[in-house]
């Protein structure tokens, strides 16, 4: 099987909508000619990542026009586009969602941020407090999603500290786990890459983990820092703050290669494990 080819787009946010979906074209060209086979995005690409933004800047699936807009640019570029994350609307009920869109544009599939980010961080000279569950409802299940290349996981930031979703994604068959983002200062620095790498690490397949960029405009900040891991922890690339992107070649048959080797998932023991 031929490499697989990423595209992870740490894109700027602003505090209009259209804006964050023009710049989110301008770099979509840039990443024509690589062709990649997944292209993905940062959390609340679309939106200041703001509870205060969250019920203003949401849509709904069948009449958003950030669903729409990466449903023609998945089409458009024949790339499976996990679609980052957006404040999803449905009945009233305010979702952090993340859409992925095959090569014809379909919607194949969709993860809701199962676990909502509400904490009170503070570090120095830097404080974060934040409460996702003012105005966010969580999302209820793992998702694994089928496409024609391989299953691929998806799961949204926070999610990412809660090894058992990442291994239900595991043994449901995904061999690459997509998760949008957005670490904070106090966060990112501490843990970011130690998480991301200790995902890909305990489940043995590649984790590609896109953020926002910094904005220091905004109340809060961004750590960026997107990353691509492979099934042994190694960091194959990386990015810092700024608004970029990471093209990167992912060789699926490392994980069975890995797994035979160093059989971890064979290995596991659920009766010991068992509440």
């Amino acid at each position: 099987m031929k490499n697989v080819h990423v595209s992870i787009l740490q894109l700027d946010v602003s505090d209009r909508k259209e804006s964050n979906l023009s710049n989110l074209s301008e770099q979509m060209k840039k990443i024509k000619d690589f062709s990649p086979d997944f292209t993905v995005l940062g959390e609340m690409f679309n939106c200041p990542y703001d509870i205060s933004c969250f019920k203003d800047f949401s849509e709904s699936e069948d009449s958003g026009i950030t669903v729409k807009y990466l449903s023609s640019l998945a089409k458009e570029y024949s790339t499976v586009l996990i679609g980052g994350s957006i404040p999803e609307n449905d009945n009233g009920k305010i979702f952090n969602t993340s859409f992925v869109f095959s090569k014809e544009g379909k919607i194949i599939g969709k993860h809701r941020k199962v676990h909502l980010f509400d904490v009170n961080l503070r570090r120095e000279t830097h404080e974060v407090t934040f409460k996702e569950s003012i105005v966010l409802s969580p999302g209820n299940s793992a998702t694994v999603i089928d496409t024609d290349i391989c299953p691929i996981g998806v799961c949204i930031c926070y999610d990412a500290r809660f090894p058992e979703l990442t291994r239900k994604m595991a043994l449901m068959g995904a061999q690459i786990v997509f998760i949008p983002a957005a670490f904070n200062n106090i966060t990112g620095p501490a843990h970011w890459e130690l998480t991301m790498r200790s995902r890909a690490l305990d489940n043995q397949l590649f984790v590609c983990a896109c953020s926002t960029a910094l904005n220091s405009s905004f109340t809060y900040h961004s750590y960026g820092h997107s990353m691509a891991i492979d099934p042994w922890g190694k960091v194959l690339s990386s990015l810092e703050y700024e608004n970029g992107i990471l093209n990167v070649e992912l060789d699926l048959e490392l994980i069975s290669e890995i797994r035979s080797k160093l059989p971890l998932l064979k290995h596991r023991r659920e009766e010991v494990y068992s509440w």
